[in-house]
């Protein structure tokens, strides 16, 4: 049965994750790199959602313009002006 000291299981741990950070080293430039990508990201989405928002716009004008050519061109029933339908107001 292997008997291991807690202490000593953390210690040794704590030491190799330091050598392993003590060996990372940033670029002097990492934030500004790594805003600067965030940033053109960010464009890049703003942009394509202003993209999707005007072409379902234009979708949906052009298909409303299309159901309202396709209506009939005659009068129906309702307004069909028929001298027995008129309303007295008085």
């Amino acid at each position: 049965m292997n008997h291991t000291d807690p202490d000593r299981t953390e210690r040794e741990l704590t030491e190799a994750l330091a050598a392993l950070a003590g060996g990372v080293h940033a670029a002097p430039d990492a934030y500004r790199t790594a805003r600067g990508e965030w940033l053109r990201r960010e464009r890049r989405r703003r942009l394509v959602l202003a993209v999707l928002i005007t072409v379902v716009f234009a979708l949906a004008t052009l298909i409303g313009l299309w159901v309202l050519n396709e209506a009939p061109s005659h009068p129906g029933v309702i307004f069909s002006g028929l001298p027995g339908a008129q309303v007295d107001t008085r």
